[in-house]
């Protein structure tokens, strides 16, 4: 094992997918490629939501780069990769990346708590159906039993 590329999306449940991904980078001394897919909806016209002059995937993919970068202050460097981003549908920026990088594995959580996530299926599902290597999904620890 080569490389394994992290989908991140900025979840509570980020930081978990990283490090299970670091455990495995350092157990397969793999490289871990962080990575986040950015896009708009495709029937919401840009200028929508136009705040600034700069166009809002640029400023997307600058908010997604930042945060990339912060989990890489995260990652040991033995096993640091790099970061990548993609404009798109997130399944399919997985993909895609991970077939450009020849990625021997996929890194995800479980599912994601967007809107479009619940109305179009799960990004996970769609990855793990569609990806070209194999896919580890990460699920969020269940919660601690409360003292009753």
């Amino acid at each position: 094992m080569k490389r394994i590329l992290v989908g991140l999306d900025g979840s509570p449940r980020a930081p978990g997918i990283l490090a299970a991904a670091i455990a495995i980078g350092r157990a397969q001394g793999a490289r871990v490629v962080l990575f986040r897919s950015v896009g708009l909806p495709p029937d919401v016209p840009q200028d929508f939501w136009k705040t600034t002059e700069e166009p809002l995937l640029d400023l997307l993919k600058r908010h997604a780069k930042r945060y990339l970068d912060e989990q890489a202050a995260k990652v040991p460097l033995e096993v640091f990769g790099g970061v990548e981003i993609a404009v798109g549908v997130p399944w399919q920026g997985v993909c895609e990346m991970a077939r450009t990088l020849k990625a021997d594995l996929v890194v995800i959580g479980s599912h994601g708590y967007a809107g479009f996530d619940r109305l179009l299926g799960t990004t996970a599902a769609k990855v793990v159906n569609h990806a070209h290597c194999s896919v580890l999904v990460v699920r969020e620890p269940p919660p601690e039993p409360s003292g009753a």
